[in-house]
């Protein structure tokens, strides 16, 4: 079985810097036309210039033939200057900005501790038209883990929206059937990107005969009812919802440890993951505009002229993956299951 569409977006990918983004750079730039760059570097990427820095440094890393473009953010602080997110917008440094509530996830010590601080800046994002993407989940250590995000949009993201109604919010890597339902109340103003492992795994699978510290992220994977409701999301056509992989390497030895990291390196097996999933739930005629078409209609771009096939091999794809780094490793997503499902490579659009 083969399967042809239209290039993909990644429309939220961490690709870290120096040598880890080096080795997993090609990885995406492979199988995806754009991705939305993620901006928590140490330090984080908070001003348009160093977001261009930034966006060099990835094409640097590049395969000479690679066409892979790297759209990129800037990182709000409490002290975010409106007026350095004007000029960044309207230089085209910047495709959106990133929220993140201060301590929420990985590299997020500098975000945002008030909403309230940043108001100036949601007005410039609601004037201009530029996505304000948020890790949708609050800090506040008395609420459970498992209820940040809907708590996020009860108490930050509604106030958010009741100040600027027409600003255009992706809640990034949405895991729970309240933020399914947010997006499709508030739509058009509101979209949620999905990843490949929430539409995969429960919380019951980071217990599965231990603990899995690979499949730690966050927001951290939710009851299995969550999980139904994201994958229905992903698969119904519904336009509000878009492939954001959250792709988020980091070395065994940061993930594997009493105090591990969370984030899950999924960029080399999401299309085939992908291409299981929407095939599981009768939805394969549904991948591309989930991959392909939504996430570039709502930040405004045009799908990308070229195509890539997805074919179903009768031997499955390696298991247990690793990326060499030195001498430690990146592991790559393990769904729990063969996959059968691999890139056969991109095609023209005359061939197309």
């Amino acid at each position: 079985m083969k399967l042809t569409i239209r290039r993909p977006d990644d429309m939220h990918l961490h690709l870290r810097d120096g040598m880890i983004m080096h080795r997993v750079v090609g990885a995406s730039a492979a199988d995806f036309g754009r991705a939305i760059i993620m901006p928590n570097l140490v330090p984080p990427v908070t001003t348009g210039e160093a977001a261009l820095a930034y966006r060099k440094r990835i094409l640097d890393a590049l395969p000479e033939s690679s066409s892979f473009q790297p759209l990129m953010t800037v990182y709000l602080t409490d002290d975010t200057d409106p007026s350095e997110i004007r000029d960044s917008i309207d230089r085209g440094s910047i495709a959106a900005v990133k929220l993140y509530p201060a301590g929420a996830t990985t590299n997020s010590d500098n975000g945002v501790t008030d909403v309230a601080r940043i108001r100036d800046v949601l007005s410039v994002l609601a004037e201009t038209g530029t996505p304000l993407c948020v890790h949708g989940e609050v800090t506040d250590p008395g609420v459970d883990i498992f209820d940040r995000e809907s708590v996020f949009i009860e108490t930050v993201l509604e106030k958010i929206r009741s100040w600027e109604p027409r600003l255009r919010v992706v809640i990034e890597h949405v895991t729970t059937a309240e933020g399914v339902g947010y997006v499709r109340d508030n739509r058009p103003f509101v979209a949620a990107t999905i990843t490949v492992h929430h539409l995969i795994l429960n919380r019951s699978d980071l217990f599965r005969g231990g603990i899995r510290p690979h499949y730690y992220c966050l927001p951290i994977a939710k009851r299995e009812r969550h999980r139904l409701a994201v994958l229905e999301a992903a698969t119904s056509g519904d336009d509000g919802f878009f492939l954001g992989t959250d792709s988020a390497p980091h070395l065994a030895s940061s993930k594997e440890c009493p105090v591990g990291c969370a984030g899950i390196y999924s960029a080399p097996v999401a299309l085939p993951c992908l291409a299981h999933v929407f095939e599981s739930a009768g939805a394969l005629d549904r991948l591309e505009s989930f991959a392909s078409l939504q996430g570039c209609a709502f930040y405004g771009l045009p799908p990308d002229s070229n195509r890539i096939a997805l074919e179903k091999s009768a031997e499955p794809l390696p298991s247990d993956r690793r990326v060499s780094v030195g001498d430690d490793w990146i592991v790559e997503f393990d769904p729990g299951f063969d996959l059968y499902w691999q890139v056969a490579g991109q095609v023209s659009e005359q061939n197309g």
